[in-house]
């Protein structure tokens, strides 16, 4: 590689509009102006802008991450000399010395939840709000949550579970997850999670590989209107885990423990340990707390193992730096147990936020469902998808006149591109008041590399910039550092929040040659991205392995659906490009779905029309497919590479994992289009 500081420039683009300017006064009432007079009175620091304090911040990594530590007085019960003892990647150790417990710091809070002398927080605040379409409202306070999480730990004791066990939950997004999760995570025991949407065999593929001792679970939920029974499937669960020493069902709306016989019921459970104590017990900065699983789009899902220390640290420094949350806020993003956006949700509690736990269909009865939401329960920070600001900007939703939304602070939104127009309506309904966060980042570090802030600029069609104590570049195809042209997303340095390793991955094999193979010392992602010289600023194009390439140009997918979603008739789309053995420019396959489910000849020549007119000939797709819905995965991710696949010819159960699919038969006119194509080819 070339000097990594010191990247090559291609040609700058036109200049973004921009949309939101940091207000006067930001560095008075936020807790990055805290951080800021912190580090100038005990580090001796000035930084003028959010640039200065991003370029110091990875320059000296040790530095910004013992202020991380420091300023917000993680609690650790060990001594540590250095954060960042050995950077070399992969196995970069961190605070070495320490011992810590990620549930100590969510259950009592960080020693500095606020800016300033607001630090702190009563017990009797709220921690929990858990809302559901199969049961009422529940409300935990910090106590409550604490008392309850007490008596889980002492009943998982009972059970046999200690440090290094493995605990897993098939269970929706509810406070008993919440529960669990932090019991499991108070004994140094390792937590995982799915979503009971699931089926028997995608749950089974995960948990088995870690070999849990106690699963958590339900046998039922009710999703919109329509009761969902999932009986057969937990006991097809338990079957599938040989090591399973004990079992426990929470009673959920109708569904209760008796579907699940020789269980134990989770009110049972709990009423037994009344005199329970609150304990942690205290690991390493590297234990791991939790595995999260990769989508399994392609083969079998990663088991993916996180660290008490990363998530404390990490998730400290992204909920107050970046989303502003403090003592006394309100977070809510629509999340299964599935997503790190769930465990990210839960980190807002080491801030002393209180967090809304949704259950079932974001969308029912009607798109203003999460609004409606919003208004009653006041969120100060508030997630959604880009697939969801879309649908409302197709269907005319108007929520900031519509709705009374002054408690939000910041919009975030993740998962997926989001076209130029979908910033714009942001900024519309929300003003220049309101931080819009859209970020990227990932599973494989529970955070994201790209985001805003509210010291940055928001520019539309982009992402703000580079997150805090992320080296993260764009690099060519020789491996050197480029700005205004896409490039290969790279991280240079280590992240606390990378992966401790993936379960059962002896020597790190499979570790390596997902992360390191590419760039032996470096992170590379799988994402194409583009960074401005101007702005500072950034653009995904899509996976790397998704990039059209037509006739030796490349072109990402994200240019394609920031014209096609713009449309008022194009709900979504996806676009793949099948080469050419002998070369040439090959076929370009545009699948759309539309917002009255037709694809007349006048709608099909004005998509070719506009794409030829705003991209170029080049961008013309050679078939356009109606669909009803495009292929996602369960996040919310556009299923390119698995639909390429199918069209030359490889089974669909060989191409992804069903159980990834976010709508069920959303594979089958792809199925039956890649027929067609194969018949055609085959006549010729």
């Amino acid at each position: 590689m070339t000097d990594r500081n010191h990247p090559a420039s291609g040609e700058p683009e036109s200049l973004p509009r921009l949309l939101r300017e940091p207000a006067p006064d930001v560095l008075e009432k936020t807790f990055l102006g805290d951080y800021l007079r912190w580090v100038r009175q005990h580090r001796g620091l000035r930084f003028g802008s959010y640039e200065d304090l991003q370029r110091w911040s990875v320059r000296d990594l040790d530095a910004f991450w013992s202020s991380i530590w420091d300023y917000f007085q993680i609690r650790d019960h060990g001594s540590y000399e250095r954060a960042l003892s050995d950077p070399r990647m992969p196995g970069a150790r961190w605070f070495e010395g320490s011992l810590i417990n990620y549930a100590e710091n969510a259950l009592l809070g960080v020693g500095r939840t606020a800016p300033g002398p607001r630090s702190g927080g009563d017990d009797a605040d709220t921690a929990i709000i858990g809302i559901s379409q199969t049961r009422g409202q529940i409300e935990l306070s910090f106590a409550e949550l604490q008392d309850k999480v007490s008596r889980c730990r002492h009943a998982l004791q009972q059970m046999g579970v200690g440090k290094g066990d493995r605990v897993v939950g098939y269970l929706p997004n509810i406070p008993e997850a919440a529960i669990a999760f932090l019991a499991t995570a108070s004994l140094g025991a390792i937590w995982a999670g799915c979503a009971p949407e699931f089926g028997a065999q995608g749950v089974i593929d995960r948990f088995a590989q870690i070999r849990p001792k106690v699963l958590f679970g339900v046998t039922g939920y009710t999703y919109g209107d329509k009761p969902v029974d999932r009986s057969a499937e937990f006991a097809q669960i338990r079957a599938g885990l040989p090591d399973l020493e004990s079992t426990v069902v929470v009673p959920y709306g109708q569904y209760n423990s008796g579907a699940a016989p020789d269980s134990v019921d989770w009110t049972k459970l709990l009423s037994e340990g009344s005199e329970a104590e609150m304990k942690f017990e205290q690991v390493d900065f590297a234990h791991p707390l939790c595995v999260l699983f990769s989508s399994g789009t392609s083969g079998k899902p990663k088991a993916i193992m996180h660290s008490h220390g990363g998530f404390v640290v990490e998730h400290v420094k992204n909920s107050a730096l970046s989303w502003d949350l403090q003592a006394g806020d309100r977070m809510v993003w629509a999340t299964t147990t599935a997503w790190m956006v769930w465990n990210s949700l839960l980190s807002a509690l080491l801030l002393r936020a209180s967090i809304i736990m949704m259950d079932g269909n974001p969308m029912y009865p009607d798109l203003d469902n999460q609004w409606r939401m919003a208004e009653e329960l006041e969120p100060t920070l508030m997630g959604v998808s880009p697939g969801f600001i879309m649908a409302c900007r197709h269907a005319g939703i108007e929520p900031g006149s519509m709705y009374r939304l002054d408690s939000i602070r910041t919009l975030g939104a993740s998962g997926s591109p989001l076209p130029e127009a979908g910033h714009q309506w942001v900024h519309e309904n929300f003003g220049s008041d309101v931080v819009f966060n859209l970020g990227s980042g990932g599973t494989d570090v529970c955070t994201a590399f790209v985001q805003s802030g509210p010291w940055q600029r928001d520019w539309a069609g982009e992402m703000s910039g580079k997150c805090l104590g992320v080296n993260v570049v764009a690099l060519d195809d020789g491996g050197h550092p480029v700005e205004d042209e896409f490039g290969e997303l790279v991280v240079l340095d280590p992240m606390p929040s990378m992966p401790v390793g993936f379960w059962g991955d002896d020597g790190d094999q499979r570790y390596r040659a997902s992360y390191f193979e590419r760039y032996p010392s470096a992170w590379w992602h799988g994402d194409r991205i583009r960074f401005r010289s101007d702005t500072g600023s950034c653009r995904i194009s899509g996976r790397s392995d998704a990039t059209l390439n037509r006739g030796g140009v490349r072109m990402g997918t994200a240019e394609f659906y920031n014209v096609l979603e713009e449309r008022p008739d194009v709900v979504d789309s996806l676009i793949v490009h099948l080469e050419e053995p002998a070369g040439g420019h090959g076929e370009l396959v545009l699948f759309v779905a539309t917002c009255d489910g037709e694809l007349t000849t006048e709608r099909r020549a004005s998509i070719v029309t506009e794409l030829r007119n705003q991209l170029s000939p080049r961008h013309v797709p050679d078939h356009i497919v109606l669909v009803q819905v495009i292929p996602r995965n369960r996040t919310g991710k556009k299923l390119e590479i698995p639909v390429k696949k199918v069209l030359t010819g490889v089974p669909v159960t060989d191409a992804l994992s069903l159980e990834s699919l976010s709508a069920a038969g959303a594979m089958g006119p792809v199925e039956r289009f890649a027929r067609q194509r194969i018949a055609r080819l085959t006549r010729a």
